[in-house]
């Protein structure tokens, strides 16, 4: 029998499920420690409780298509007793104000007079990611990134999405943050919003978490940017993810996302874009009666997600993918009670590991 790892034990006290009230204290401290500071989780309190109710009310409310719903997350240490982590999606990313992206295009120049043809990479100010649900905010505790913690809360939103499918558009997409600079300093930002904000990246992302980015395409420039005119930092920034999500990046794009030709119209950082059916979790997810065993008596097999189907009462675990020969599905008592499901009900699991990324084109 293969020996359990110490990420296999540490997952055993995890759990993710939306977020409350009493959780606030928690996002404020994970909206500190975001590295870089996001957008889409700013540390500010009152922006931060509005979250918490605007996703309890979407949790709540019948749904019959997208809308303008945020499901804010937490991955708890029951342990602890400790929120250590949060992942929010947003089931229409453009459903208040349009989301803004930069599209990386190419123009043709050509003369015949002249018999010159060039081809120039510009960026148009775009919104077609409006139109995707978003999945985003995603902020954990230092101490349990590099574990099976971060695959738990960034796979648990899919897991939901694989649920409720008539919450959520077909095309999901995430925004990584852009390469910074040793300044903390985005050659991006400074390349070209900060000639029309004199404001430096950090104070701006803060304005616009607070507020949000509609703001921005509002004194932007509407004509596209040459790219030949940005400085070479600026350039070399443009689909670029920080350092500190390189991992996350490589797992979505393993999980099926494909790097699109939009970049973020703050920092430039990549945006990844796919179509719900081809994810591997969702594709790969499956229902199966619940079969409670005590735990030192289940088979040491690959670790699953495993999720109850309860909307408001959503909870996803990872659990041993221990599948009895009817095809029920071996839980401990200690997951049943966590996920609050009973002998016979149905759970939904998808295997926790991934293929490797395949050498996708874009979308």
């Amino acid at each position: 029998m293969r020996e359990r790892t110490p990420q296999a034990s540490l997952s055993d006290a995890l759990m993710v499920r939306p977020a409350r009230h009493t959780d606030l204290p928690a996002l404020e401290r994970l909206a500190g420690v975001a590295i870089p500071r996001l957008t889409n989780l700013p540390a500010h309190r009152d922006r931060l409780e509005e979250r918490i109710v605007r996703s309890n009310d979407a949790f709540r409310r019948e749904v019959e298509f997208p809308g303008d719903e945020h499901y804010t997350f937490v991955l708890e240490d029951r342990e602890r007793q400790t929120v250590v982590g949060t992942a929010t999606l947003r089931a229409l990313a453009g459903a208040r104000d349009a989301y803004y992206t930069y599209r990386q295009e190419t123009l043709i120049h050509a003369s015949q007079q002249l018999n010159v043809r060039r081809e120039v990479q510009i960026l148009a100010l775009s919104h077609e990611v409006s139109d995707a649900t978003l999945l985003c905010a995603l902020s954990l505790d230092p101490g349990y990134q590099g574990t099976s913690a971060e695959s738990l809360l960034r796979r648990s939103r899919l897991m939901f999405i694989a649920q409720y499918p008539e919450r959520f558009a077909e095309m999901l997409a995430v925004a990584f943050p852009g390469f910074l600079d040793a300044q903390r300093e985005s050659p991006f930002w400074n390349s070209v919003g900060r000639h029309f904000f004199v404001r430096n990246y950090e104070e701006i992302n803060h304005i616009a978490g607070v507020r949000s980015k509609s703001f921005i395409a509002e004194v932007m420039p509407q004509f596209p940017l040459y790219l030949p005119l940005l400085t070479s930092q600026a350039r070399a920034a443009i689909g670029r993810e920080h350092p500190q999500h390189e991992r996350a990046l490589g797992e979505m794009l393993a999980e099926g996302f494909q790097r699109s030709r939009h970049v973020d119209i703050f920092d430039a950082g990549p945006v990844v874009k796919g179509e719900r059916f081809r994810l591997e979790t969702l594709r790969r997810a499956s229902w199966h009666p619940v079969r409670i065993r005590p735990k030192e008596s289940l088979p040491d097999t690959e670790p699953a997600l495993v999720a109850n189907q309860k909307r408001e009462d959503f909870r996803c675990v990872v659990a041993p993918y221990a599948l009895s020969p009817t095809g029920q599905l071996m839980l401990s008592p200690e997951h049943a009670e966590v996920l609050g499901v009973e002998e016979g009900r149905a759970i939904l699991a998808a295997p926790l590991d991934l293929p490797p990324a395949p050498d996708k084109g874009e979308l």
